[in-house]
């Protein structure tokens, strides 16, 4: 089902350190400007000198234009009396995303058929890959598609292509089974974020053959973790986990098989929740709304 979003509905998100007024203050600011509060979410980490998140969503006759002078207007009369962070957002605009792959396709197929579908809030600019397998399933969906191969010994070529092609047209990047470590230069000058998707078997199994280690380990329960990436390999903040109960009779190609599952919907959710700006970073943790 596809969901259509009004033009007139704006988010704001807003961060800092926690004190008596913050609500007050923000709702006010919204009131004077004509705007209905139509949901709203909060949590501080601790009511004297903790980290306190907002996100409201609000409707704003005219918003798309009423947005540059919003932002100026908060800054001065809201955010910098608090030491806020803030940002503004129109909720009908998609998210320009780009999805990096290699040769594992569940999780890229699932996100472009449900972008197609209207699932998702984005708009995927971009395919980009270091093997030239999935070309061919990709341009189906109408979505460009780019083979940068990658080596130890061109890494850092490679990564200056892929900067090279997506800069000034995303606004995520969203690693699909990419099977390649992105060197924290990259991150800094990607200048967006960049969700990762792996199974939760870590630190346990971490590299190759996660699947036949767990069979021979017997586990029980099989998942996967999104997070941010971050210079520290899948170390950043976790956004969204989900796990499946298996038995012993499970092989190694079903506990795949239903690992990919997990993937799949983890992902998603993590993806959708970031561009519906329900995802604030706190440090090494999230907060979810």
């Amino acid at each position: 089902m596809t969901t259509t979003v009004s033009g007139d509905l704006g988010r704001l998100v807003v961060s800092c350190t926690d004190q008596p007024g913050i609500v007050a203050r923000v709702s006010s600011f919204l009131h004077r400007r004509g705007a209905n509060i139509v949901q709203s979410d909060q949590d501080s980490t601790g009511p004297t000198g903790g980290r306190f998140f907002l996100r409201v969503v609000f409707h704003l006759a005219g918003l798309r234009a009423e947005l540059p002078r919003l932002e100026r207007e908060f800054h001065a009369e809201v955010a910098a009396g608090l030491g806020a962070e803030f940002r503004f957002r129109d909720a009908s605009a998609p998210t320009r995303v780009a999805l990096f792959v290699s040769r594992y396709d569940h999780c890229l197929l699932d996100l472009l058929w449900r972008t197609r579908r209207g699932e998702l809030p984005v708009e995927v600019c971009q395919v980009v890959s270091n093997h030239p397998d999935l070309a061919g399933t990709v341009a189906s969906f109408g979505v460009p598609y780019e083979h940068i191969p990658v080596t130890g010994d061109t890494k850092e070529e490679a990564e200056q292509r892929q900067l090279d092609l997506l800069r000034g047209r995303v606004d995520l990047i969203v690693l699909a089974r990419y099977m390649q470590i992105l060197s924290g230069s990259f991150l800094k000058r990607a200048g967006v974020p960049v969700i990762n998707i792996h199974h939760s078997f870590l630190p346990a199994f971490p590299g190759a053959g996660p699947y036949e280690r767990a069979k021979e380990r017997g586990v029980k329960l099989i998942g996967a973790t999104a997070h941010y990436a971050t210079e520290d390999l899948d170390e950043g903040p976790i956004i969204e986990q989900d796990v499946i109960r298996v038995s012993h009779r499970a092989s190694v190609g079903e506990l795949a098989r239903r690992g990919a599952d997990i993937e799949r919907t983890v992902l998603a959710r993590a993806v959708a929740w970031h561009c519906e700006d329900r995802v604030l970073v706190n440090g090494r943790t999230t907060i979810v709304f």
